[in-house]
């Protein structure tokens, strides 16, 4: 046994406790379930890994979760005969969490305490609800395949500090021993953590056990000795894996549950998937939709998402063949009776098998959302807001399910009266008006950019409904999206736009006026323009500013140097309304240098409405101030 070596927890587990300890739950019985899960994943762990190395199970084959209650010490202890943990292993997972965006995270959390509950669920840090309901907590643990003099013992009572020691530890696995607060002693009783256990963890597919309650001893009766009866282990969990049961036996609530457990989330999913598939290819998927997104939701890197089983061995977490990026906010299980137990993640790569059960997961993901979405707008509304991002990237990455995932985008638009994402592609080809070929669509850097732009002039005056984006992945978005339904999407801020509608003079004196006065454009902004003509959708607006259908957008130039990334440099198109009071007054200045004012003005205006920003705005004030001088 080495002496005990005092760490101090990382910064952002440090506030992470003392949210989960003073503010966070409301319920403390969860605390039971997150430990009983984790040991449950460290039996899936060891008998996956126990299939290429026997020698990990010691002789004990026999993986069982155990709870004990002490009444008098006041203690509630979980232990497992699973994998177990070494050194590293246990600063790793314990004293630190290792995880992209938990700063954020948790400064976002302690922002705002009346979100605490529904925000904590997005992370998945299990095992620290432990402090829920303990003063101190002791975990002591051995990984299997080590010897016994390498057991390891941390100790803490959540306030900054843990210490480390080396300890003998005869058996593999993790024993948890809580020493409870003076107001959460109820959990050393034995009906108390049944209930929980049955409530929460039936459906963990490893025996959960508690002693037997013993009987009152009775005297011998031959010598009046008092018989103790040996302790006896009995089983309190069911011990089914839930999604190899039928359907019709299983019930809302049992569903529920194996989310919270599969998914680590404290929340009830939006809707969920259970189906067995025979055929060539057998399998069972039980897939779930969550209400929440993970706060690593953009990390696509994080290690979340369906488990692999095979006959109902846990193979491995996250296996990437089985459900494509875009789709990474899917929780669930997926057992195969066809795939070898010893499978790996190299053999995953080129399996057909695996291929044909990602394709029909895929199109049982896209079904459930299609189905959401036609009979309970609602709920649908309350997935795309969370998700609809992520779903996004799907347009570009699913080819042959493209026109299926377009469908299932959602828009504002100029009829909806706000910034509310909730026409459809198909609700806007309905809407079309007669004659109308192109779905139309506006990129902007807000709704209110969108709402504001000159290019929705000639859209309004004609009553033709616009689709108006803002997020970031937009640009990208449509560059991949070019056609639904047979229909052609548009940018209305390109430069090809044809609405039968002409600002072009009606006279041949006017005509000459006006080709006089884009000449004159020209010639003043030729450093700063590619062309200069007379604009078809300006109805109000003096000027705005287009790219062709072959050039990178305006807004796409500013996202990408924003980003800190070189964007090709494109000048745009100045398209002008020859009837505006401001173009008729330049047409009849003679002074050229205040006519270039006017022109340097009219084109930094266009070029703020577009929500861009000035290449030199002091100058763009100099010629302003001349102006109104």
């Amino acid at each position: 046994m080495s002496q005990p070596e005092t760490h101090g927890f990382q910064t952002e587990v440090k506030e992470l406790l003392q949210l989960m300890i003073h503010s966070l739950y409301s319920n403390p019985e969860i605390f039971l379930r997150e430990l009983v899960s984790n040991a449950s994943d460290a039996c899936d762990k060891l008998r996956f890994e126990a299939i290429s190395d026997e020698a990990l199970y010691e002789g004990d084959e026999s993986l069982r979760i155990r709870v004990e209650f002490d009444e008098n010490a006041k203690t509630v202890t979980i232990s497992d005969n699973g994998i177990g943990m070494n050194r590293d292993e246990v600063i790793q997972n314990i004293g630190t969490i290792a995880r992209s965006g938990t700063k954020a995270f948790v400064q976002k959390l302690g922002q705002d305490q009346s979100k605490d509950l529904q925000q904590i669920g997005q992370f998945g840090v299990g095992f620290y609800s432990a402090f829920i309901v303990a003063k101190e907590v002791v975990l002591t643990t051995r990984r299997a395949g080590t010897g016994k003099e390498h057991g390891i013992r941390w100790t803490s009572q959540g306030e900054g500090e843990y210490t480390l020691e080396t300890v003998d530890v005869s058996e593999r696995g993790t024993k948890i021993v809580l020493h409870l607060r003076d107001d959460h002693q109820d959990f050393a009783n034995d009906w108390r953590l049944r209930s929980v256990i049955r409530k929460y963890s039936d459906h963990i597919t490893f025996p959960v056990e508690m002693l037997k309650p013993q009987t009152p001893p009775a005297p011998d009766s031959d010598n009046e000795e008092t018989v103790i009866d040996a302790p006896v282990w009995e089983r309190v969990n069911d011990a089914q894996a839930l999604w190899a049961r039928p359907k019709s036996e299983i019930s809302d609530e049992e569903y529920t549950e194996f989310y919270k457990h599969v998914g680590h989330d404290w929340e009830a999913p939006l809707a969920w998937s259970h189906n067995k598939v025979e055929g060539k290819t057998e399998y069972t998927s039980l897939l779930y939709l969550p209400a929440r997104a993970p706060f690593d939701l953009w990390d696509r890197e994080s290690k979340q998402g369906v488990k692999l089983y095979v006959k109902r061995v846990f193979i491995m977490d996250d296996a990437e063949k089985l459900m494509p990026r875009y789709l990474r906010f899917v929780r669930g299980v997926i057992d195969s009776a066809d795939l070898p137990l010893n499978v790996s993640r190299e053999i995953l790569q080129s399996n057909r098998i695996l291929d044909t059960i990602r394709q029909g997961s895929v199109k049982r993901v896209l079904g459930m959302l299609e189905q959401m979405a036609t009979n309970d707008a609602e709920k649908y509304a309350k997935f795309w807001s969370t998700f609809g991002q992520v779903l996004k990237e799907g347009v570009g990455e699913d080819f042959g399910n493209r026109e299926q995932i377009a469908g299932l985008l959602r828009f504002a638009s100029t009829q909806g009266g706000n910034d509310t994402q909730n026409v459809s592609l198909g609700d806007a080809i309905g809407r079309m008006q007669e004659g109308q070929d192109e779905i139309y669509y506006i990129i902007a850097d807000s709704y209110a950019a969108a709402m504001a732009s000159p290019h929705l002039e000639i859209f309004r005056k004609k009553g033709i409904e616009v689709l108006l984006l803002w997020d970031r992945i937009d640009e990208w978005l449509m560059s991949q999206l070019t056609e639904f339904s047979g229909k052609k999407l548009k940018s209305g801020t390109r430069a090809e736009l044809s609405l039968d509608e002409s600002t072009e003079a009606e006279t041949p004196e006017a005509k000459e006026t006006q080709d006089a006065l884009v000449d004159r454009l020209k010639k003043a902004l030729s450093d700063q323009v590619d062309d200069v003509r007379v604009s078809k959708r300006l109805v109000d607006s003096p000027a705005c500013l287009v790219t062709t259908e072959e050039e990178m957008s305006l807004h796409l130039q500013r996202l990408l140097k924003e980003a800190g990334q070189q964007a090709p440099v494109v000048k745009p198109i100045l398209e002008i309304n020859p009837v505006h009071r401001l173009l008729q007054r330049a047409a009849a200045e003679q002074d050229e240098a205040r006519f270039e004012d006017v022109a340097r003005v009219l084109l930094g205006q266009a070029m703020l409405a577009e929500g861009g920003h000035l290449s030199d705005a002091a100058d763009f004030v100099t010629r302003l101030n001349r102006l109104l001088a």
